[in-house]
């Protein structure tokens, strides 16, 4: 029997909340009120996972809804645009004729066609799409991520994989982010776009990103052919492995251990957990086989590199399935602008004809199939899209500006419901006008793919317990 403040109870019977409170303040169980806390913070209930990973496939610019997956062959001239829509295996389905390996595999995608939100810009619509938070900096205030962003979903991923009740020794980050860094083939690398970084969250969950440049100025590998030279996916940021030797490797640990011997003698535990998780991270990454292994592509048979397309989007969607198939639990791929625009097509449809539009098709349906044939897309969530749409009326050349207020997304894998359509858009492709869904949506049907509670709250900079996602609902329907 155990007494709690004059109450008998039998152990098996267990406690209130309000009674382990009481005896954890009081010292009675060994422990702190706070060590109680921290515990019951990182057991917060979970739904059962259905995916063990995510894929997303970032199309930063702002793909056309009018030129992909939402069609109008029938609204204005103005406004229909210069494509036409071919049969797919989803009934209803208008798409583009410029994606026909998508058009044969649609019965295991579902084509969610009502994104809709409210930062009709590229930089804080990046950072809405991948946190489901807005980003606290104004329309025309910045470009670059700060200390203040939200955390990325994969950094919330990276955070709990980290600190959780099952957390696990990992040599391979939960996540990671390919080839670049968002904004780093743009011309002189001038912005580093918010949104994939953990921001408030601590520099201890950013992504592992990868590093491959461009041959100069006019360059875009994104739609062409690479040679392995190029396709060097080296973490940035890091020495190249093949350069390490033992000798440096162990002058680096020495190192290490003397500012960890200075690092004890300060007082600012904050700055500790994150230099400790720095710290063991990078020595983990420098020396582990198996992340140097995950990330050599040449590891793949030509035959599949080919049919992902050898430019450097198929192939780092190759990369992807690779790193979840090593146990990464978060990949991003961005398929970045270049020089100022690509998806971003204000000036004309000329790039989305022929080169966008063909590689995505090309890679998403090889990344499909691949996964499907390792038995690998029931567990692992696929999501391609932009941050935002482009405008209804379109210029002489069918080029088109932003529009944040509607632009589709393509989710399959992990009992995702293929073959089908979510939501509904009106004769201009301009407004959904049914199943509207937010990024804040988005977010939370993502978390609760993973088993990650879409209710967690974390601990912000000034150790407030915080929401990871304010408002919104998973997407329930999208889901078998």
């Amino acid at each position: 029997m155990l007494t709690i403040l004059g109450h008998r109870h039998a152990a098996c019977e267990g406690q209130t909340r309000r009674e382990l409170l009481q005896a954890a303040g009081a010292g009675l169980l060994g422990v702190s009120l706070s060590d109680l806390l921290r515990a019951e913070e990182q057991q917060q209930s979970s739904p059962p996972a259905r995916a063990k990973s995510v894929i997303f496939l970032f199309l930063f610019g702002g793909p056309s809804q009018l030129e992909t997956f939402d069609l109008k062959p029938d609204a204005p001239t103005k406004i229909r645009g210069p494509f036409r829509p071919i049969d797919s295996r989803t009934p209803g389905l208008r798409i583009c004729e410029h994606l026909p390996r998508t058009a044969q595999i649609t019965d295991k995608l579902c084509v969610l066609k009502t994104m809709t939100h409210g930062y009709n810009d590229h930089s804080g619509a990046g950072h809405y799409i991948q946190t489901g938070h807005r980003w606290q900096i104004p329309i025309g205030g910045g470009f670059s991520s700060t200390p203040k962003d939200w955390p990325s979903m994969g950094s919330v991923v990276e955070y709990v994989d980290q600190t959780g009740a099952t957390a696990i020794a990992r040599d391979l980050p939960s996540y990671v982010v390919l080839p670049n860094w968002l904004g780093g083939l743009q011309e002189k690398g001038q912005y580093r776009r918010p949104g994939e970084y953990a921001g408030w969250l601590g520099r201890g969950y950013d992504p592992l990103t990868t590093n491959i440049q461009k041959k100069n100025v006019e360059d875009n590998p994104y739609w062409r052919d690479c040679s392995d030279d190029e396709l060097k996916y080296e973490i940035q940021g890091l020495v190249n492995p093949s350069t390490l030797t033992v000798d440096r490797l162990n002058s680096r640990q020495m190192l290490l251990s003397q500012l960890d011997e200075r690092r004890r003698t300060a007082d600012v535990s904050n700055v500790h957990e994150t230099y400790d998780r720095f710290q063991q991270r990078a020595l983990d990454l420098v020396s582990s086989e198996k992340t140097r292994s995950a990330l050599d592509i040449r590891q793949e048979p030509a035959k599949l590199r080919d049919t992902y397309g050898r430019h450097l989007y198929g192939q780092s969607c190759l990369m992807a399935r690779r790193l979840v198939e090593a146990g990464a639990r978060f990949v991003t791929v961005h398929y970045d602008c270049v020089n100022g625009y690509s998806w971003d097509s204000h000036r004309s449809s000329q790039d989305l004809e022929k080169h966008l539009i063909p590689t995505f098709d090309q890679a998403l349906a090889a990344l499909l199939n691949d996964l499907e044939e390792r038995g690998l897309l029931d567990e692992t969530l696929v999501v391609a899209m932009g941050e935002m749409g482009r405008t209804p009326n379109a210029n002489g050349k069918w080029g088109r500006g932003h529009w944040s207020t509607l632009f589709p997304a393509v989710l399959a894998g992990a009992g995702i419901r293929g073959g089908k359509i979510y939501g509904e858009t009106d004769r201009d492709a301009a407004y959904p006008i049914e199943r509207p869904t937010s990024p804040e949506d988005l977010a939370k049907t993502v978390y609760y793919a993973l088993g990650v509670d879409p209710e967690l709250r974390v601990k912000d900079a000034q150790g407030r317990p915080t929401h990871i996602v304010d408002g919104g609902e998973p997407v329930h329907e999208l889901f078998g």
